[in-house]
């Protein structure tokens, strides 16, 4: 049978991906309860030989292949290049990974990935992998985990933005940008404009302007500038907040992964019109989501605000 044979069932998930600390394996572990909840069956599959301490049972581990410790003890390699031979490797032993993932049919598949950033803007192996499973019928989202406390810092945020927009091209699957760790965020400082700005991203030339008044930032203005160009030209990145707290900020990002590999618009479930239609639309959720969130950062910097006047 041929490899891209369409009789192999269609089978949805997500590859959850981003910068080590981000909370993938967090993200994992909530959605995989989130959705269990709401009558799928989830399985989690570990592809990070660096992940020895999972906070939950794997259905499939890349441990079982490759080890990250195993490979840097044998061919003398640190902890990057380390990794990006375990995902080499991988790529090399599809045929493995096709097999495991045969008895996970049915299942709604969330897949941990690593945390180097460079697999997910030009090292080639994970995109490679993540093209061989949509040959295998797999309908994936990506999903891009980022924390939010970057928000806090302009400069950063500006490389952030830069980040997912090559992840976005490079990794070339239905692209969900996710701010975590949102429950966290009045610990980081106070943001210089509103929340929305940022999940948004809307005219980044403010940015520009608020960087400017850094003496160290101001002497990279014109680099800074052009940065913003670029990500503005595509206009492709924006962020939904999630707090795995709250099943309501779960519920928006499930919808907008929902809506990115097709879940959305099969048969598996029963959906209302709706749901269906807040999935095929996708702005009032995301609106609300952003709101919700903005009204509990405005309302814990009031408090702060209430608590240093009270200390008066």
């Amino acid at each position: 049978m041929a490899e891209g044979s369409r009789a192999s069932p269609l089978a949805f998930g997500q590859v959850v991906i981003g910068p080590p600390g981000s909370g993938k394996t967090t993200y994992c572990q909530a959605m995989r309860e989130f959705l269990a909840r709401l009558g799928r069956s989830v399985a989690v599959v570990n592809l990070d030989p660096a992940n020895e301490a999972l906070p939950c049972p794997c259905a499939l581990d890349i441990g079982e292949l490759v080890t990250l410790p195993d490979v840097m003890a044998s061919l003398a390699l640190g902890p990057n290049g380390g990794l990006l031979y375990c995902m080499e490797y991988l790529e090399a032993n599809a045929d493995w990974l096709r097999e495991r993932l045969q008895g996970l049919r049915g299942h709604y598949l969330l897949f941990d990935c690593p945390g180097q950033v460079e697999l997910y803007t030009h090292h080639q192996a994970l995109k490679n992998v993540f093209a061989q499973l949509a040959k295998w019928n797999f309908r994936l989202a990506a999903v891009h985990l980022v924390d939010s406390h970057y928000c806090t810092d302009p400069g950063k945020f500006i490389s952030v933005l830069c980040t997912s927009l090559s992840t976005m091209l490079h990794v070339e699957l239905p692209h969900v940008n996710v701010l975590s760790k949102m429950d966290l965020i009045e610990h980081y400082g106070k943001l210089a404009f509103n929340l929305d700005y940022y999940t948004e991203v809307l005219d980044l030339s403010y940015l520009v302007d608020h960087l400017a008044a850094d003496p160290f930032f101001r002497n990279f203005r014109r680099l800074n500038e052009k940065l913003v160009e670029v990500i503005e030209d595509y206009s492709l990145v924006s962020f939904v907040p999630l707090n795995v707290q709250d099943k309501q900020s779960m519920r928006q990002v499930m919808q907008a992964v929902d809506k990115a590999n097709g879940y959305s618009f099969g048969d598996r479930e029963h959906r209302s019109l709706e749901a269906l239609m807040s999935a095929a639309v996708g702005a009032d959720f995301h609106f609300s989501s952003t709101l919700a969130v903005q009204e509990k950062y405005v309302q814990s910097q009031d408090k702060a605000v209430e608590e240093e006047v009270m200390d008066l």
